[in-house]
Formats: C-alpha cells, structure tokens, sequence
C-alpha cells in the first residue's frame, strides 16, 4: 500500500504542474489523469480510479484523432474498471469501443490487439458466455504465437483464462491441461513466492476439487496460501482461495472447517467489495449450501436469497450462476 500512496502523490504532483504548464485539452494531461486513475484501480478505489478515467478519456476524445490507439486505450482502461466493479454489460460495451479502434489501427499482429481480445475472453467468462470467451481467447492466442516467443509470460494469461472457461464448461481435464501450461510458464519466469503463482496453484486446486480429488485439492490451495498469507498480495485473491477451501471441507462433510474458511473468504470479499457484487453472490450461494446441507433451512434461504437478489441485478437471466441459485431456492423454500 506504501508504494501506491507514493505512486499517488508523485502523479498527483504531476498532474499539478501538468495543469499550470500546459492548456486544458493536452495528451500530456490526459495521461496525468490515466496514471492517478491506474492507481485508484489497482488498490480498489473504483469510483476514484472511474473519475480519473473518465476525464483522460474526455480530454483524449478532444485531443486526439478518432482512431488513435490511445484514445482506444482510455476505453480499455475504463471497461478494466467495470470489470473489478462486476458490471460486466458495461464493460463490454467499453472494450467493443476500444477494440474497434485497435482493429482499425494497429496491425493484425500487434500485442495490444491480443490483449484487446484477451479482455473480451475476460468479459465473456465473467457474464456466463463461455463458448464466446473461447472464441476470443482463440484470436488473442494466435496473435501471441506469431509475436511471442514459447514461455513469454503473455501466454500464461492465457492459458490461465482458458482454463476458467474449460472449468466453466466442466471440461474439467482440458481446464487442468490449461492451468498446468500457465504454471509451468509461471515457474520459470517469476520468483517462487509471486502472487500470480498463488493464483494458479488455487485454480490447479479447484479443478482438481471439481474432479473428486480432495487431497491434491487442499494441498494445492495450501500452497497457494503459504503464498497469499506471507506475500503482499490481493486480498481479493486469497478470499478466492478460502472460499474454495470452505468448498473442498463442504463437499468432505466436514462442515464446521468449511464455515471457517467461508467466513474468512467472506469477510474480505465483504471489505473490499460493492454490496452487489456478483462475487459476493457465488461465497453466499456456498454458505447456503452448507446451511442446507446442516439443515438449517431458515440460514440457507437466507444466503441464497441475497444470492439471487445480486445476481438478478448483475447477471442476464440465463447466467449459468444465476440459474443455479434459483434451483437452490427453491430447494431451500420447499424445506420450510
């Protein structure tokens, strides 16, 4: 956090000077704007980082050509935000915006075109549209196989987000295939204690969970917290490992040891997070099924009931979350 506040205050001071120096519709300005709202977007401030987005892009729409790709990039930037928000229809329309610029300027090979399509993957994953993710995962992957070469890191990501949506798919090989590419990729370009290695290991350890091997499964996430515990790292991403921890020790009968993680996984998500944030939608969803599963019906319904609420907020009808949280409901309703 240390670094973000001295982050914040040399930009800002920039930002100052860059004001007094130069008139209000300069690039240079609009990039003072893009840094201070990176910062806000990276510790979780995103109605901060939004505003700070939204005047670069205002200045750039003014300043630049139509079709320059850094006017393409203030999209981008903003549509990122919408995704950590969970207001995923939102940021699809601002990745659209920016990707048609990039296809329009840049050649059909460049990086920021790959990572243009990589953010579309994101997106659709995010919204349930996983044979879409799929597709544009395609599209970023072939782009990166003629520019990068075998191991760069660019790779890991994506196969990372391939093995999300295989694992969405319940493909559940094919998604481990994925993460064990990305892991060895990770391995050998990153210090062993990176936060993103922890990330793999969790997802290495969810599908091993989803396909009925606990041990491997705990010993994976174990070694994903001796990371996420000990290493300054997102906190967002270690609640990610105890919520699904809370899902090895629920499926294991073992409930008390799954409310423990739960609540640990929950009371971060419930920190850090919106109120209706579709992934505070998927750890009450768990907690209902456990509740269920204790035959406390009234705790169950409870859950599952603020489940429903945000994902019918967030999600589209047929979300394959949103559809499996109704079936808990009703589930849980004819109990009572």
């Amino acid at each position: 956090m240390g670094e973000y506040s001295k982050a914040l205050e040399f930009y800002e001071k920039d930002l100052e000077i860059t004001k007094k120096a130069l008139p209000p519709a300069h690039p240079d300005l609009a990039t003072s704007y893009n840094n201070i709202g990176g910062v806000y977007n990276s510790i979780g401030e995103y109605s901060k980082a939004l505003e700070f987005y939204e005047k670069d892009l205002e200045i750039a729409k003014k300043a630049l050509p139509p079709t320059h790709p850094d006017l393409a990039n203030s999209y981008s930037c903003i549509g990122e935000v919408y995704i950590n928000m969970g207001e995923y229809s939102k940021a699809l329309e601002y990745y659209k915006k920016s990707h048609k610029i990039y296809e329009i300027s840049l050649p059909p090979t460049h990086p920021d075109l790959a990572g243009s399509y990589l953010n579309f993957g994101a997106c659709y994953e995010k919204m349930g549209n996983y044979t879409a993710a799929l597709k544009t995962l395609k599209n970023a992957y072939r782009i990166q196989e003629k520019i990068f070469q075998k191991g760069n890191l660019a790779f890991a990501t994506t196969f990372s987000w391939y093995g999300r949506a295989y694992r969405d798919l319940k493909e559940y090989s094919k998604a481990l295939s994925y993460f064990e590419k990305c892991l060895k990729i990770l391995e050998i370009a990153l210090p062993e204690k990176h936060p993103n290695l922890a990330i793999t290991y969790s997802n290495i350890g969810d599908v091993h969970r989803l396909m009925g091997d606990y041990e491997k499964a705990v010993a994976f996430h174990q070694k994903a917290l001796n990371i996420q515990e000990n290493v300054k790292c997102d906190p967002l991403d270690c609640a990610t490992t105890y919520m699904d921890l809370g899902e090895i020790f629920r499926e294991m009968n073992e409930y008390s040891t799954a409310l423990t993680y739960y609540q640990k996984g929950l009371k971060i998500r419930e920190e850090k997070l919106a109120k209706n944030h579709p992934d505070l939608a998927v750890i009450y969803h768990n907690m209902s099924k456990l509740y269920f599963s204790t035959q406390k019906y009234s705790m169950a319904k409870k859950y599952v009931q603020q489940a429903v609420e945000i994902g019918q907020e967030k999600l589209s009808s047929t979300h394959p979350h949103l559809v499996e949280y109704r079936e808990t409901f009703e589930k849980t309703r004819k109990k009572q």
